[in-house]
């Protein structure tokens, strides 16, 4: 297995899972991010979309001008963009109460038993509130209709998002004060976000997705500076936008950046229905819920992974999508990967092997540097 390290590894993940990146308002992962990999790259950039992206020249030197930023500017590239999410699955504020409760609907694909009721953090535009996620006392009947048709010996219906509202202890007039309104972001709240150490080999948490996957990327960009190599083409390591409502980030970056292949890194699910599992090595899918991903990127990679020892699995996945697979479905990259970290209970509280940051990392560093053989 990948040799870990554990004080780049781990403490970063740490930090990242703490900080609060909502569909659309990543800007502190963002700022995590820059800040490890603006020493090992040729160039870093924020683009429209507000990806952050690193760049890492073939040849050892970026070129003069800004021409390698834009796919209109650079001519023809085998580059690849090889890309991880920054945004977590969040909710959304769409109404509040006189009583200052808020209702909420989510970003992304998500569910209130996805994380559980308890605290949230309401990001204001002039403070951030802690306030509960809450669906009401058990201890009621039928005259409690919203809370009685969830529970199991009763109306037995699936706890959505019309039966829970946050309770913030605030009036209408401090949660304006506040900058609440239609439309802010409600996170998890930190008290909710720490590793936890699971058996020894494996860890837990919320929003590992995509977290892990961001972590192995700067990972990657650091063990290429450190072990002084180069791509075989210049590659853009991008970190996208609302990749949870749509790709919307990685879309524009496989459009607007040179390259013709955009591999994306994910959490990958661990399910008998895969033949899948959280034990196994690194997640390879041939097809997603969006696309079939290029048999010979999909190939190379099982190939590195084999080379390595990482016992690596292919899969044919659904109800899943990347912005690899989003890039691929609208015509904006000719060819696609996805590469995963294997992960149990994904969209939920995840579970993953303590080596497979560092795993993925190695694989991505083998990929770009050693020449597509075509065998």
């Amino acid at each position: 297995m990948a040799h870990r390290d554990d004080d780049f590894t781990e403490e970063l993940l740490r930090e990242l899972l703490l900080t609060y990146g909502p569909c659309g308002q990543e800007d502190e992962v963002r700022a995590i991010c820059a800040r490890e990999l603006e020493p090992v790259v040729d160039d870093m950039w924020t683009d429209d979309a507000g990806n952050l992206v690193g760049y890492v020249a073939a040849g050892g030197q970026s070129p003069p001008d800004d021409s390698h930023r834009s796919a209109a500017t650079a001519g023809p590239s085998g580059a690849a963009r090889v890309m991880a999410h920054m945004d977590e699955l969040s909710m959304l504020v769409k109404r509040i109460e006189p009583d200052g409760s808020l209702h909420l609907t989510q970003l992304g694909t998500m569910y209130p038993g996805n994380f559980g009721l308890g605290p949230v953090a309401v990001l204001g535009d002039r403070e951030t509130l802690t306030a509960v996620l809450t669906l009401g006392s058990e201890h009621t009947t039928k005259e409690s209709p919203r809370i009685w048709e969830t529970k199991p010996d009763q109306g037995d219906r699936s706890l959505d998002w019309h039966h829970v509202y946050v309770f913030t202890g605030r009036t209408r007039e401090e949660l304006s004060a506040a900058g609440v309104h239609a439309g802010t972001r409600v996170c998890v709240e930190r008290s909710k976000r720490a590793l936890v150490e699971i058996g020894g080999d494996y860890v837990g948490c919320y929003f590992l997705d995509d977290r892990a996957a961001v972590t192995a990327l700067l990972r990657a960009a650091r063990l290429l500076r450190e072990g002084g190599q180069r791509p075989a083409e210049d590659v853009y390591l991008v970190f996208t936008t609302n990749e949870e409502i749509g790709g919307v980030g990685g879309s524009y970056a496989s459009a607007a950046l040179p390259g013709t292949l955009t591999l994306a890194l994910e959490v990958g699910p661990t399910e008998q229905e895969y033949s899948t599992s959280v034990t196994g090595g690194p997640v390879v899918a041939y097809k997603d819920a969006m696309c079939v991903y290029d048999r010979d990127v999909a190939d190379r990679l099982m190939r590195i992974a084999t080379d390595r020892g990482l016992e690596p699995q292919a899969a044919v996945l659904g109800a899943f999508m990347s912005d690899a697979s989003h890039s691929k479905a609208n015509g904006l990259t000719p060819r696609a990967g996805l590469l995963c970290l294997p992960t149990l209970s994904t969209h939920g509280y995840e579970v993953m092997s303590r080596d497979a940051i560092d795993a993925i990392a190695a694989i991505i560093v083998d990929f770009v540097v050693r020449p597509d053989d075509g065998k």
